[in-house]
């Protein structure tokens, strides 16, 4: 069974307070910062340029696709491209291009009206590889459409541009391949990151993370920072592993028929059931719509109901009733097999979860050097924690005393 901690992304704090992950905290903002596309660089610069210009010919071609691996940087390359040609981006996923009529609202004012705060637009379609292939659902259709009458450069990115259903889009855009990151150049980010967070790890760790994301620059990062809040190699790449086979299995719960063959998929996640239930949960309204969300949800309610009865009564032979509803009640909650490509997110409530807990043990020590400094107990200390509280944060010659450590002095004065 995994700890839930071990499931939190680090703290890091940002001037703002806010908490990222490396990934987007140390994302590239500049052309320097972008490694090993040089080539791919300077196509994009040029076509954009041109576009604007408009030097663009009857024959030229109107669209750039970004295609490689994941990881490799696509979509970031997309956004400096916007910052250091002063363009505005307007960004649509795979998942917008589902209802044919939603996309001709969303689309029209996009490519029709001018920036209002930057010189230029960049039209951004991500992950073309999860557009529908069928025209009468809109789709690809739709996405050829935009490129024909955007009065605006498109940029769309894809895994694999050679599926099938991506021919057409193939002969009305340039393709620029996005390579794969050698885990020499890979490992060089990695200690560029580890000095920012003024953190140092063993050179050969570092070499074992580049080599083991086999050219995901996203993946080494996200090892990178798991590593750094758990010190257990194998922890951070099995962590990047499960995320992996949680999606997998959510695609099948989500897409496919609902039969038998789902009770056991759960069993290849190394994750606690609780923890896949906040996957699940999360992952819901991505995927249904209408009496198919109210019926996951009653499925899910359901699950938490025997969760309840497995907790409090000890009934442990009710957990196959809580994997049947969680597995094959979710799945039978659709009318139909979907055959859309949805991007599945980590759950939100761990994250809250983890940072209540981080204000409860900050609360918790401060009462207790409290109990101890006044001579009364700690449970009381603990109930009359609000008035405590207020007396603290406003004498700090009694925060002096207490020897609060920074992390508690801010969380004083902020909660």
């Amino acid at each position: 069974m995994t700890e839930f901690n071990m499931q939190f992304p680090s703290r890091i704090a940002n001037d703002t307070g806010s908490f990222l992950h490396w990934t987007e905290k140390h994302r590239p903002q500049k052309f320097e910062e972008i490694k090993a596309q040089d080539t791919a660089l300077q196509q994009i610069k040029k076509f954009i340029e041109e576009f604007n210009l408009g030097k663009l010919t009857k024959k030229s071609k109107k669209a750039l696709v970004l295609h490689g691996p994941p990881g490799t940087g696509k979509t970031t390359i997309a956004h400096v491209i916007a910052k250091e040609t002063n363009s505005e981006i307007f960004e649509l996923n795979a998942s917008d291009f589902r209802n044919k009529a939603k996309i001709q609202e969303i689309l029209k004012p996009a490519i029709e009206q001018k920036s209002l705060i930057k010189k230029n637009k960049i039209i951004l379609v991500d992950e073309a590889d999860g557009i529908s292939g069928y025209y009468d659902r809109g789709g690809i259709k739709e996405l050829l459409d935009l490129i024909t009458y955007s009065q605006y450069p498109v940029i769309i990115t894809a895994n694999d541009i050679w599926a099938k259903k991506l021919r057409n889009l193939r002969t009305k855009s340039e393709l620029i391949q996005i390579n794969e990151i050698n885990y020499n150049i890979i490992k060089e980010v990695l200690f560029e990151i580890l000095k920012k967070e003024n953190l140092f790890l063993e050179y050969d760790l570092v070499t074992k993370i580049a080599v083991n994301a086999k050219g995901d620059l996203r993946a080494a990062i996200n090892d990178l920072q798991t590593f750094s809040k758990t010190k257990d190699i194998s922890a951070a790449i099995d962590q990047r592993n499960k995320e992996q086979s949680i999606f997998d299995v959510l695609k099948k719960v989500f897409k496919t028929k609902p039969t038998n063959d789902l009770l056991g998929e759960y069993d290849s996640v190394h994750m606690s059931i609780d923890e896949i239930i906040l996957w699940v949960e999360e992952n819901i309204p991505a995927e249904y719509q209408g009496e198919e969300l109210a019926k996951a949800y009653e499925a899910l309610s359901k699950v938490d109901l025997f969760k309840g009865r497995i907790y409090k009564q000890q009934y442990w032979r009710f957990l196959v009733y809580e994997n049947i509803f969680l597995s094959y009640g979710i799945s039978a909650a659709k009318k139909t097999v979907k055959t859309n490509f949805t991007n599945y997110k980590k759950p939100t409530r761990i994250l809250k979860i983890w940072l209540n807990n981080q204000r409860t043990a900050k609360r918790k020590s401060i009462a207790q050097k409290y109990a101890q400094l006044v001579h009364v107990g700690g449970k009381r200390a603990m109930q009359e924690f609000p008035i405590i509280k207020q007396i603290i944060r406003s004498n700090s010659k009694i925060q002096k005393e207490l020897r609060l450590n920074e992390e508690e002095v801010e969380y004083l004065n902020k909660f």
